[in-house]
């Protein structure tokens, strides 16, 4: 059940819109495990009176979450929950969108979604070991598991040393068998650093997300076993689908 502790935590000049808020705390609520699979929501009138606001209100969170694929509406019965299973993606010393949710979604696809030539950034450069404004090759891709948005990731590379990796992408469909043709077989995290945000307008659109949604945001540099560089990574999980598992680097 959503409690009272958690209607009394919505904030009216938080800058995040009421509905967003309730739909939150109802994502919480299922996370926790106050819901069970297929289980009924409360109807709406009663949400809307346990949050102080209208059922207007109460509707666009719930539309949000079938949207979303957490809840399900059906006509005249209410409003249920799909899943409350969120995917478990781990963060290690070897962390690869191809094996990270294996045993958790049956197809899992990266897919590129445009690349770049451009110079590199300062924090680019460094987090490559490149000179500030280096050319390096921008790889924009987005992760899916049984056809649903995971991840949304911007990967640069050297583009001396990996020209053509655009291409390897298009048509391998993964970071790790792209590397491999220009001979590196393996590969480390060298460093991850966490955050969080709202998503972005270009975030909401490619992983299918509604306004005031959460994503998780992952800043990684990849070496080779010897220590050389040779990726940095920002990529952005959807905290209502993703959470992410640390492991020791």
């Amino acid at each position: 059940m959503i409690g009272r502790q958690m209607a009394n935590s919505i904030e009216r000049r938080s800058g995040v819109s009421l509905w967003r808020q309730i739909a939150d705390q109802i994502l919480h609520s299922i996370a926790v495990g106050d819901f069970a699979e297929h289980a009924a929501l409360p109807p709406e009138v009663a949400l809307a009176e346990r949050y102080g606001v209208n059922r207007h209100t109460v509707r666009s969170a719930i539309a949000a979450l079938v949207q979303e694929g957490v809840l399900r509406a059906e006509q005249g019965r209410g409003t249920f929950v799909l899943s409350r299973k969120r995917l478990s993606y781990p963060i290690g010393t070897r962390t690869r969108f191809s094996t990270g949710l294996q045993g958790q979604a049956s197809e899992r696809l990266s897919i590129l979604l445009e690349s770049a030539v451009e110079p590199a950034s300062r924090r680019v450069a460094e987090g490559l070991g490149l000179a500030k404004g280096s050319n390096v090759i921008r790889l924009e891709t987005r992760g899916e598991a049984d056809g649903q948005p995971v991840s949304r990731a911007t990967g640069w590379f050297d583009a001396k040393r990996f020209a053509g990796i655009d291409a390897a992408m298009a048509e391998t469909g993964s970071v790790t068998a792209s590397l491999a043709r220009f001979g590196v077989s393996d590969y480390l995290r060298q460093s991850t650093v966490l955050s969080a945000r709202h998503a972005d307008a270009a975030d909401l659109a490619d992983l299918d997300l509604q306004p005031g949604a959460i994503v998780l945001v992952t800043l990684a540099v990849n070496v080779t076993p010897d220590g050389q560089p040779i990726q940095f990574a920002e990529t952005r999980f959807p905290a209502e689908r993703v959470e992410l598992k640390l492991s020791a680097l």
